[in-house]
């Protein structure tokens, strides 16, 4: 597919670290160069997922460092930079080339570097006469982690709670939205494209979408664009479409259990930079790297636990099997475990089980992963019901409700203190209207569980605002209900994502089937309200749109401001190779999160807000 995000960002990496030259056809640079490697914690989080330490051995880099670090004096080596451009970064580039630390310093920002910092680089290196030290300046357009080919993050958080604050000032908001749009410009810049945007009317998305169109104007008004080799005038099969949403458009998704091995992983165990650290049965913990290399993580990331389960143990099955083959055909013994020291018979099948002894250990090892992370993942469902909270989740989701005894039974039962809280929520969105007297009741098992209500007091808070605001609307009681405007001064939506059954009765996530709208590029009432920009049109025709320009698409980027999941993500890969042909979507959002990090963003909101009670230690 031409939108292979993780590919592109990697190909502007390996070409930053040969000095901004094109690698050979070997990947690596033209020449042997060994150089140091300087990056900050974020531009860390950028090449952690990408690129292995090994990977940086091939490219020259010998040594590398953090750059808030004290560091020695590597003469005659020339130093290779990858920052943020921020006030700190270009004081400690200063101080390094004033006291010479490296024979030359080529620099390299994850984004557009701001002229008073230039000035202050300039400036800087002039008064320690070291400017002759700085080779070269470049603006990489890298502020974004890639996870998976698919997937991409601004890492940029706590956006929801920035954005949904009540105290927030104009000037804070526009400052969020300015550094979203930015980061999205910088993952349209990696890609070469310039897409069509689409978003809901209002809001953070309407903002954010607004922001980046007149970015794009205003970058492709110069001659040297990054956009000349790619996002030409053609039809919309050569453009994508990009979809931008924010958290309140499906508030439940951010909120609830899943039970796909994915989510889960990441739920569970806390999956960050695609690796995941995971006790052994001796007290002691184990990191895995859970990414593209992992054929097993890319095959079943989107089943069901169960499903994972048994597919673990039908990959063992066809290990053991291929083990008693090769010993078979050399004169080992049947069952044996395959060390490769059991191999005699003839040199034919010597050699064959000699080549098939790498692939074979690396299934192992694979398996092995899988199935320790399997085992303790199981703990912990068994643990806290996880199996029983995920199904009445979706069924109340699906089916608009809860029986009251059944609701709750499942707060006084299994489960962590957010465990329930996030079930808690996820009945409050479920159905349009709940009966107080269930809501009392659900409160009080809360309380009983010494469970902090800050968060499900914001929502209960939301949600009444909007039945309420939405009751006096006598246009249609599905539109979304600006409050926060009413109420604070600034636009952000406000949606339960319950009300009105938004998800259909095979559960398929409203993102999925909007995005599939957008798409398609068919009228509906999902869609018929959305904005439309196009960077490239004039601006008088910018909302208009010609009806080539509104779809089908076969391919899309959709983002989430405020929070995404992996949920989300793996809906819509689902829905995309489901489609024929077989369409291409890439998920971004500002920070993936799990169930528990949303929660307690929530959870800000509520106290910034006066709601819900924070539980007190028990006294003595």
């Amino acid at each position: 597919m031409a939108l292979n995000l993780r590919q592109k960002q990697t190909n502007c990496i390996i070409r930053m670290l040969n000095l901004n030259q094109s690698p050979n056809s070997n990947g690596t640079g033209n020449e042997e160069v060994y150089k140091v490697l300087i990056f900050d914690k974020f531009c860390r989080d950028i090449l952690s997922p990408l690129i292995h330490i090994k990977d940086l051995r091939k490219h020259g880099v010998t040594l590398y460092f953090i750059i808030d670090k004290e560091r020695q004096t590597i003469p005659d080596v020339p130093a290779v930079y990858f920052v943020q451009p921020t006030q700190s970064n270009i004081q400690r580039i200063v101080l390094d080339a004033s006291r010479s630390l490296y024979e030359s310093f080529h620099l390299n920002f994850s984004s557009s570097l701001p002229r008073p910092l230039l000035e202050d680089l300039a400036s800087g290196t002039l008064k320690t006469d070291s400017i002759q030290r700085i080779s070269k300046v470049f603006d990489q357009y890298l502020e974004f982690v890639t996870l998976e080919d698919n997937l991409f993050s601004l890492a940029q958080p706590s956006c929801y709670v920035q954005l949904n604050d009540p105290s927030a000032g104009d000037r804070e908001i526009e400052e969020i939205i300015e550094k979203v749009a930015s980061g999205l410009f910088c993952v349209l810049a990696t890609l070469a494209v310039v897409p069509i945007i689409r978003c809901p009317r209002g809001g953070p998305a309407e903002m954010v979408a607004s922001a980046l169109d007149l970015r794009l104007r205003d970058h492709l008004i110069s001659k040297n664009n990054l956009f000349s080799e790619g996002g030409n005038l053609g039809s919309s099969f050569q453009r994508p479409v990009l979809c931008i949403f924010d958290r309140n458009f499906e508030l439940s998704v951010g909120i609830e259990h899943d039970f796909k091995y994915r989510p889960l992983v990441h739920d569970l165990l806390g999956l960050k930079l695609n690796a995941v650290s995971v006790k052994g049965e001796k007290g002691g913990s184990r990191s895995y790297e859970l990414d593209g290399s992992d054929p097993f993580w890319v095959a079943n990331g989107n089943l069901e636990f169960p499903e994972v389960a048994v597919e673990i143990e039908t990959q063992l099955g066809k290990y053991k099997k291929d083990v008693d083959d090769v010993n078979r055909r050399t004169g080992g013994h049947e069952g044996a475990e395959f060390d490769g020291t059991d191999l005699i018979g003839n040199t034919k099948h010597l050699m064959n089980a000699v080549n098939s002894l790498p692939e074979l250990t690396e299934r192992k090892q694979v398996i092995d992963k899988h199935t320790n992370i399997a085992t303790v993942l199981l703990g912990e469902i068994k643990e806290r019901s996880l199996d029983s909270y995920a199904k009445k989740e979706n069924d109340m989701l699906t089916k608009g409700g809860i029986d009251r005894n059944e609701l709750l039974s499942v707060l006084r039962g299994k489960g962590t203190k957010i465990d329930k809280l996030r079930f808690a929520i996820i009945y409050l969105l479920s159905s349009e209207v709940t009966p107080q007297s269930e809501v009392e009741a659900v409160e009080a098992a809360l309380r009983e569980a010494e469970v902090d209500t800050c968060a499900f007091q914001y929502v209960k808070k939301i949600k009444s605002l909007n039945v309420s605001l939405a009751s006096a609307n006598s246009a249609s009681k599905s539109n979304i209900v600006d409050w926060a405007e009413k109420l604070y001064g600034h636009s952000i939506n406000a949606v339960t994502a319950g009300v009105k059954n938004l998800l259909s009765s095979d559960r398929q996530l409203a993102l999925t089937r909007t995005v599939e709208a957008l798409m398609d590029g068919r009228p509906g009432p999902e869609t018929e309200t959305y904005l439309f920009f196009d960077p490239r049109s004039p601006k008088s025709n910018s909302n208009a749109g010609s009806n080539h320009m509104k779809g089908p698409f076969k391919e899309a980027i959709v983002f989430m401001i405020g929070g995404g999941n992996y949920v989300e993500y793996g809906g819509l890969q689902e829905f995309a190779v489901r489609q024929q042909p077989a369409k291409h979507i890439i998920y971004g959002t500002t920070e993936v999160l799990t169930g528990i990090e949303f929660v307690d963003q929530l959870s800000i909101l509520g106290q910034k807000m006066g709601l819900g009670s924070t539980v007190a230690p028990p006294s003595n």
